[in-house]
């Protein structure tokens, strides 16, 4: 769009603005842009007839990976490294040669503010429609608090008061919309930097697994507010008379506005629209964090281990024995997560995956070191469970055990564990309720009866 003008009132750059220009627009466009094959593989995998909010939320995460394993600011030292050198070339090629730098500012800062508002509504729905953290499993609420990590406790405190966690969705919805805006951009900016502020240092108390990312989209939203910095600073806390920002693009064409207008529509149809309506049929019929197979019929509950017969020698109840189940738990979904003094190594994962394999879905047990976590398939036919341990550190772990119901409260599981011994255990239903539910069903006005 070679026609397009901007006002008059453009500031002049000098020399030493336009390499730092230069530096910031190659630092972002290796930050923003695809570079490695990785993207382009997930991209052309997606069925697009039947795509998932997933899949926009995997791509909608990008960011370069120069270096194997997680994320880490290593790749941006790399990313620095990069700009720098294409830097040096571009002055060089540019030496003799002019160029409209309020342009090219003016259109970085547009990309800029796409790409963040792709960040925010990634997360925010998966806020708003409570699926980021969701509210404790059994296991969860029957589990030690000394037992979670930090993360996981910060997460399950989350997932106890959905309404707040979508109140924080609400936010960046909102946030991402004010920044498709350029007259609303800078104020979205400056509070998407105190927002999106406290997550990183919430990240970095608790452990989370996004420092990186949150850093990343406070270095956008920076970028992004740096230019109406100097006035903000003189009209609020100089109380100065200050001018207003007034660059504005022309679209002298008229098929140049209609594109304009067309693709922010499609923008906001993708991101918002079709992204927002299948954030909640996720919640309504999949939320993505719990595996959504179903669990033995009539079997959720949590059990206390009555009885317990290794290798034909009954071991009575005890609080160090590594081997003696001490409770059983049946979630909804096809998880069993067994209580022993026996060691867990946690999977400390912490970061924010969409999965829709259900063996990828592994919330229930990231953070936690006090059960060992187990997915299962049901025989019906010779009333078997085939048990495989969910946690990535024992992978290789399963067990074969054949299930009765002696009476409605009474689970009967023999067979062989993980070591191939013998195992024989009697679970007793343990009607228990927790303050949480209680709360929530009477009310805290209400004397609380446990």
């Amino acid at each position: 769009m070679s026609a397009q003008t901007y006002s008059s009132e453009n500031p002049v750059w000098k020399d030493y603005e336009k390499v730092i220009l230069r530096f910031i627009f190659l630092y972002f466009f290796i930050q923003i842009f695809p570079v490695d094959l990785k993207f382009y593989k997930q991209l052309f995998s997606i069925r697009w007839s039947t795509f998932n909010f997933g899949d926009i939320f995997s791509l909608a995460n990008y960011t370069p990976h120069f270096l194997p394993g997680t994320d880490s600011f290593g790749n941006w030292v790399l990313a620095l490294v990069l700009a720098a050198a294409g830097t040096i070339l571009w002055s060089q090629f540019e030496k003799n040669k002019e160029r409209d730098y309020n342009k090219l500012q003016y259109w970085l800062t547009v990309l800029l503010r796409y790409r963040l508002a792709i960040a925010l509504f990634a997360y925010g729905f998966i806020k708003f429609f409570p699926l980021q953290s969701p509210y404790p499993s059994l296991s969860n609420l029957s589990t030690n608090y000394g037992d979670f990590n930090r993360w996981k406790l910060f997460s399950l405190s989350l997932g106890v008061v959905p309404s707040y966690q979508s109140f924080l969705g609400g936010v960046e919805i909102v946030l991402g919309l004010l920044l498709l805006y350029r007259k609303t951009a800078s104020i979205a900016a400056f509070i998407v930097i105190v927002f999106t502020g406290n997550v990183f240092i919430s990240n970095i108390a608790y452990d989370g697994g996004e420092v990186v990312y949150s850093f990343f989209l406070l270095s956008l939203a920076f970028f992004i507010f740096l230019p109406d910095l100097q006035r903000f600073t003189r009209l609020l806390i100089l109380q100065k008379p200050t001018a207003p920002n007034n660059f504005r693009p022309s679209f002298p064409l008229g098929w140049q506005k209609n594109a304009r207008y067309a693709a922010k529509l499609l923008f906001i149809i993708l991101f918002v629209g079709i992204y927002g309506f299948q954030t909640r049929q996720a919640y309504k019929y999949d939320p993505y964090q719990y595996p959504n197979s179903k669990g033995l019929s009539k079997a959720t509950g949590i059990y206390n281990v009555s009885s317990f017969i290794l290798n034909k020698d009954t071991i009575g109840y005890s609080q160090i024995s590594p081997v003696r189940w001490k409770d059983v738990i049946f979630e909804k979904w096809n998880t069993i997560s067994i209580r022993s003094n026996r060691a867990v190594i946690p999977d400390t994962s912490n970061t924010d995956h969409v999965f829709s394999d259900d063996a990828r879905r592994t919330y229930e047990l990231e953070g936690s070191a006090g059960r060992h976590y187990y997915s299962y398939t049901i025989d019906t036919s010779h009333r078997q469970l085939l048990l495989k341990n969910r946690n990535p550190n024992y992978k290789d772990e399963l067990l074969k055990l054949r299930y009765d119901f002696p009476n409605d409260s009474t689970i009967l599981l023999s067979g062989v564990d993980q070591n191939s011994d013998s195992v024989q255990a009697t679970l007793s239903r343990v009607n228990k309720k927790f303050l949480l539910e209680v709360v929530a069903r009477e009310g805290r006005r209400k004397a609380l009866k446990l």
